[in-house]
């Protein structure tokens, strides 16, 4: 008689769901998308992930897009463990934080004075809270679709997790908190320039992503990002870059300067922590001084610049700095798997695509989710939503991206 093996996967997730909302700490993560239970993952080298079962997988997920160098990075894992050893937290500046500050000015001049936090939610809560604080205006123009955290008036229209879960707008939202948010069309200039001309001097900041990730992966418009600069500028409003996603992933530096577009403060966040938790928002020091200690927009946190974090962010800097001619070969390898899959996997699926970043999405839901599960079972790990990035990263090599595509190849979907 075989015995049947128990899976620790599923031990673990039913305790899961006894102590965590859900099983999970954010939606996403659940697998309402695709159904099935969520995967649980216990350790990470370089492109691969691996379950409590022992299965591995070749992730494009990577922390939500956090891990350009892949898992385990031998320089960073070896830089954190060096700074654990001295101590984990002090609430007070430490010479990494400022280290950490100078490499991200170094690459983006814009960014004359920075602060940083613990998450890309807390940096544009931060820069909307300071564009207010500085412009004395109240109202803020995003775009639909656009997900720049959960703080309360961020989430009308948004995408990433409420796309996924259908839901429009988070209950426990009260309409006020969201009455000074204008959300208009993505690279609609009319709209734009309507909304400026009736609000223009009300409006304290526009807020918008260089290339959409939370909608499926949407591409960069120069030419509105240009004129949406152009008027913020006649109407005296401020520039905000939501760079979390986008921020060293393209480049080594930001995508709006790739693009050629302006912007008086920028948030950034996922690369720049290494895999750690971690925020930052940045900006001319005549905006920035605003801020507390020096100025009355007050803003404050007991782990930013955690001393482990910066050390993780600043080795991972490092390296990228080393490897910025790479950032070709990366996309090159990007644009080969998804011409593939699409060649494979039939005409229903569109997978669209910006550098080293793509989103899968089929004509029916119902054949993303066959997809889906087929390639999770074969060992191949997806952002569990067509709403969602996938990544790859200089850890990814060419017989990760071959068997991707050869598995894709045998379903019908």
């Amino acid at each position: 008689m075989v015995k049947k093996t128990v899976s620790q996967n599923k031990i673990l997730f039913k305790d899961a769901q006894r102590y965590l909302v859900g099983g999970v700490n954010s939606p996403v993560r659940a697998f309402n998308y695709v159904g099935g239970e969520p995967l649980l993952f216990k350790k990470g080298r370089a492109a691969k992930i691996y379950d409590y079962d022992g299965k591995s997988y070749i992730d494009y997920v990577l922390s939500w897009g956090s891990l350009i160098l892949g898992h385990s990075h031998p320089q960073v894992v070896r830089e954190v463990g060096k700074k654990v050893r001295q101590g984990l937290s002090f609430g007070a500046t430490n010479e990494t934080e400022i280290l950490l500050a100078k490499a991200i000015q170094g690459v983006i001049p814009q960014a004359q004075k920075i602060r940083f936090v613990n998450s890309g939610t807390e940096a544009v809560m931060s820069a909307i809270r300071l564009a207010r604080g500085y412009t004395e205006r109240n109202k803020i123009i995003k775009f639909q679709h656009a997900y720049h955290g959960h703080a309360d008036y961020l989430l009308a229209s948004a995408g990433s997790g409420l796309a996924t879960l259908a839901i429009s707008q988070s209950k426990g939202v009260p309409r006020d908190f969201i009455k000074e948010t204008i959300v208009l069309p993505w690279t609609d200039a009319l709209a734009l320039k309507k909304t400026f001309v009736k609000y223009g001097k009300q409006i304290a900041a526009i807020l918008f992503e260089p290339a959409g990730g939370n909608y499926g992966v949407i591409p960069p418009d120069a030419g509105f990002l240009k004129y949406a600069v152009s008027l913020s500028r006649r109407y005296g409003s401020l520039v905000v870059a939501d760079e979390v996603i986008t921020g060293f992933r393209f480049r080594f530096g930001a995508l709006c300067h790739e693009l050629g577009v302006d912007f008086d403060l920028i948030c950034l966040g996922k690369i720049i922590g290494g895999g750690l938790p971690i925020g930052a928002y940045a900006g001319k020091d005549e905006i920035m001084r605003h801020l507390a200690p020096l100025g009355k927009v007050y803003q404050a946190s007991t782990f930013a610049g955690n001393p482990v974090v910066m050390s993780a962010g600043l080795t991972t800097l490092k390296v990228l700095s080393a490897l910025r001619d790479g950032y070709a070969q990366l996309e090159a390898l990007t644009e080969y798997l998804a011409g593939s899959l699409e060649d494979k996997a039939g005409p229903d699926l569109k997978i669209s695509r910006f550098g080293p970043m793509f989103s899968l999405r089929f004509k029916q839901k119902e054949r993303f989710v066959k997809f889906y599960q087929r390639m999770l079972q074969r060992g191949i790990f997806f952002a569990p939503s067509e709403f969602e990035a996938n990544f790859l990263s200089f850890a990814h090599t060419k017989n990760d991206i071959e068997k991707t595509i050869e598995v894709a190849k045998d379903g019908k979907y």
